[in-house]
């Protein structure tokens, strides 16, 4: 039985005027009146028809089905890190395909960046290195392997940050004079 003589399913060119009105025509996006052409309604009558199958009142059940089908299109295009991290690996693939090795290696980038493989730093410098001796360049050089050897130590195993056993310890490069030096 049906609620104030409304159907209980839809029909065949309701099923398609809906899918028209979500997915579009042959050539893109159509207006409600070229759906209900295109679903098999007569021209005549086809505003009237557009008008009266998005109307919630007059036909629930396609108006349910259109925002049925809208879900599922969201979904299908819905952005997941599964999604995009394959969709990367495929733009690489075509690229390598075509010999293009700097759109693979962006693409390749892409992928390591949304893996949490890369870390973007800034490094805010307060006065002129110019400035110092080799004696204050080389204590400041201490002081920042010092404060960042706990970063410096540390494998990043799923997310999470652990001390290395086999870090590398804070030691900084010898600094040699060249013998080409015309001042010297």
């Amino acid at each position: 039985m049906s609620i104030m003589g409304l159907p209980k399913r839809l029909t065949e060119m309701q099923k398609r005027f809906a899918e028209f009105i979500v997915f579009g025509g042959p050539d893109g996006p159509v207006s409600k009146t070229e759906a209900a052409i295109l679903a098999g309604y007569s021209p005549k009558r086809a505003a009237q028809e557009g008008s009266e199958l998005t109307n919630p009142r007059q036909c629930p059940l396609v108006v349910e089905y259109v925002g049925k089908l809208h879900d599922e299109r969201l979904q299908k295009h819905q952005v997941t890190y599964e999604r995009h991290v394959a969709e990367l690996d495929r733009i690489k693939q075509a690229a390598l395909k075509k010999s293009s090795f700097s759109s693979a290696v962006n693409a390749e980038v892409a992928r390591g960046k949304a893996a949490g493989l890369y870390i973007d730093r800034k490094i805010i410098k307060h006065g002129k290195l110019e400035d110092m001796s080799e004696e204050e360049l080389e204590n400041k050089m201490k002081q920042i392997l010092n404060d960042y050897a706990p970063l410096l130590n540390a494998k990043t195993v799923e997310g999470e940050a652990i001390e290395s056993p086999t870090a590398l310890s804070p030691s900084l490069p010898k600094v040699e004079e060249s013998s080409s030096d015309p001042q010297k």
